[in-house]
């Protein structure tokens, strides 16, 4: 296996627990294990964010593209008005 496939399936793995994480806290009871969660996640988050970053230096990971300032624009003001009214 190739580091550039090895860093994909270990960002693939990362994404996959985050959202493992994000089911979990939300149906915690108990705010011990909710805040025991909610740091393995933050600390996940940190390590993918590192990791993208040296995938993305050495060509491993092409993040889709940007969104043109129209587009986020108007995706913003949706999701504005979606949480206010």
């Amino acid at each position: 296996m190739s580091e550039k496939d090895m860093v994909n399936d270990i960002l693939s793995g990362v994404k996959s627990s985050l959202g493992t994480y994000a089911k979990t806290i939300v149906e915690c009871n108990n705010q011990n294990i909710r805040q025991t969660f909610q740091q393995m996640r933050d600390g996940d988050e940190k390590f993918q964010y590192e990791l993208y970053k040296i995938a993305a230096q050495k060509g491993y990971y092409q993040p889709a593209p940007a969104a043109d300032a129209a587009a986020s624009t108007q995706l913003k003001n949706h999701l504005s008005q979606s949480f206010t009214g």
